[in-house]
């Protein structure tokens, strides 16, 4: 189908861009890669009136390690994440992302605001509680991650804001595991699970975070797990036990690929995996 008219502008600075999108109102858009937005534009599904594309704004590209953080520009391509294994979980996840072409176009800044819960990267930046900046008319502000995604498809940015940079600690001693289902590899996860395991001297469980995908309207931490875990043995008995409690408190939704049921039992089974995983590699 075809989208709806609409205004198109590519602002040389962020200045710009957040004067057009306080300027444009609500029917003003950001475009950070499309791959989101332009087919919800096609099916007639949202119909902005202007789109302010930032791929001329600088300083929104990069990778950089500072003070045992990561930061990236909100406008690093996925491709640049997969390619970039010193990032570890975000690199295995961003790997599995769609096809090459959404790689080299997709964003990371731009699938965050999406706040899809299906999405790969909402429930990596939620295990590895990493933050992100946001730049308004009233300046900057950063956001957690447990306060950035507020429901389907909704995150806590305001209209007017540009996210512009995604921190994420380094976590150096971590395994990680990453295990997502799907029908084709390219779709959606009908669920994911995010792993991230931290062995004490004596190869007991010091630290573990598990985060879900397309459990919810939002990523979600698989609490009743991490404490299942937490300051315990990490062999398989354990893991398979704590394992069982990764649905726990969720709401999976049910849709043409997966009853509800359905992604629960997936949710047990991808989270025993991906904590194996990950606790190979702590």
């Amino acid at each position: 189908m075809i989208p709806p008219e609409f205004e198109y502008q590519a602002p040389e600075t962020l200045d710009d861009a957040i004067r057009l999108l306080t300027e444009g109102g609500e029917d003003a858009k950001v475009l950070a890669g499309g791959h989101s937005l332009i087919p919800l534009m096609k099916l007639r599904l949202a119909a902005p009136s202007l789109l302010v594309d930032l791929r001329r704004v600088p300083g929104l590209h990069g990778i950089q390690r500072e003070n045992g953080h990561f930061r990236i520009g909100s406008m690093t391509t996925h491709h640049a994440v997969e390619t970039s294994p010193e990032l570890g979980i975000a690199a295995k996840a961003a790997s599995t992302i769609a096809d090459p072409q959404v790689r080299h176009r997709g964003t990371l800044g731009g699938t965050l605001v999406h706040a899809d819960p299906a999405g790969d990267m909402p429930a990596v930046l939620l295990a590895l509680e990493g933050t992100v900046t946001a730049q308004g008319p009233q300046g900057q502000r950063e956001i957690t991650a447990a306060d950035l995604f507020q429901d389907y498809l909704t995150s806590s940015l305001a209209q007017d804001e540009i996210l512009t940079e995604v921190r994420l600690p380094a976590l150096d001693g971590y395994g990680f595991g990453y295990q997502k289902f799907n029908r084709r590899s390219e779709d959606w996860g009908m669920v994911a699970v995010t792993a991230l395991v931290k062995r004490a001297p004596d190869g007991s469980c010091e630290d573990v975070r598990v985060a879900l995908g397309n459990m919810g309207s939002v990523p979600l931490r698989a609490s009743a797990v991490e404490e299942a875990l937490r300051g315990g043995a990490l062999d398989a008995r354990a893991i398979a036990a704590a394992a069982e409690h990764a649905d726990a408190g969720t709401d999976p939704p049910e849709d043409l690929n997966a009853t509800t049921e359905y992604k629960r039992h997936l949710a047990r089974v991808l989270t025993r995996r991906a904590l194996e995983e990950a606790a190979a590699g702590a």
